[in-house]
């Protein structure tokens, strides 16, 4: 199981320091005009601090927000501070991308299979978090990459997708020894 254990990095220029790196604070501003609302993500440059925002709502008539939402909001939830940095629109909308390095972990359940022969593995991710297959596999068997990509090109590793890629759905593969 591949999972996050924080929230990952927003990949944007600062215009304060030239830094591309921000961190969500996982707190939002809300502004009010009359009956529209405009809410923002607001993110902290990693090198100098600086605070820049991140539209998630834009000229919106209060009326088409649910009141959970406005609530989540108004608390600074954490949890929706991670969906909405996992939301392709709110990403475009921003032109952000996140950078997940050392933002997840992999849970193995145990390792009960080092001496067989064929073993066949199911990955399950619990976010959409893009990773390199060959990585994944390196880091759960405890392997080196590059054996892990000799066993690819040695036809010892076989998966449905393609390994070379970054992928972020899951996926089963077979590894024979």
């Amino acid at each position: 199981m591949v999972a996050p254990t924080c929230l990952p990095l927003v990949r944007r220029r600062c215009h304060a320091c030239a830094s591309d790196r921000f961190r969500a604070s996982g707190r939002f501003r809300v502004n009010a005009h009359h009956k529209l609302i405009d809410v923002w993500l607001l993110v902290l440059c990693t090198a100098c601090g600086d605070t820049a925002k991140l539209t998630v709502l834009e000229r919106t008539n209060v009326r088409a927000v649910r009141p959970g939402l406005l609530d989540r909001l108004h608390d600074n939830d954490l949890g929706l501070t991670a969906e909405l940095l996992q939301d392709p629109v709110v990403r475009r909308r921003n032109r952000v991308a996140l950078d997940w390095d050392g933002a997840w972990r992999l849970d193995t359940g145990g390792s009960d299979h080092p001496d067989r022969e064929v073993v066949d593995v199911s990955v399950r991710f619990a976010a959409p978090i893009p990773v390199r297959p060959v990585r994944l596999i390196a880091e759960g068997f405890g392997l080196p990459r590059a054996e892990v990509e000799r066993m690819v090109t040695e036809g010892n590793l076989v998966a449905a997708v393609r390994l070379g890629g970054r992928l972020s759905s899951d996926f089963t593969f077979t590894l024979k020894r």
